[in-house]
């Protein structure tokens, strides 16, 4: 009996999905930003607005409950300069960061972004990808 609780709790976990252990951690969120500047082209627009759909339709637990944040950033706005810096900006870019106790632990740039954006379907499943595999190991 005691085996099958366990196998039962075990199951129950890895069902939740990528954010389940974090939920009783406020202090642990992943942030996906969305980096762009002032000038804002077609395809620019577009991949901040495929972005945040791919997040908002397939985290959306995970949005609601504050484990997963989606921020759009104007690098060029006063403040935002450090991200520039921070995460060696050249071009607009989508950065996850996983953050535990206000601390950046780690982070990743989903540099296909640039070679999907003409095909809105293989950009969000791309997001979708990267998001799952980057939380995994907050399991």
């Amino acid at each position: 009996m005691k085996k099958m609780i366990q196998v039962l709790a075990v199951a129950a976990v890895i069902s939740v999905g990528p954010f389940a252990l974090s939920q009783s951690n406020p202090q642990v969120k992943v942030i996906a930003y969305y980096f762009h500047g002032s000038f804002r082209c077609v395809t620019c627009i577009n991949m901040e607005k495929y972005s945040r759909e791919a997040i908002e339709a397939n985290f959306k637990d995970a949005l609601d409950s504050g484990k997963l944040e989606f921020k759009a950033v104007n690098v060029e706005n006063k403040g935002n300069e450090r991200f520039v810096n921070d995460y060696q900006l050249y071009t607009k870019s989508l950065f996850l960061s996983f953050v535990k106790d206000g601390k950046e632990i780690k982070s990743k740039n989903l540099d296909k972004i640039w070679e999907y954006s003409r095909n809105k379907q293989r950009f969000i499943d791309y997001v979708t990808g990267e998001l799952n595999e980057f939380t995994k190991d907050m399991r």
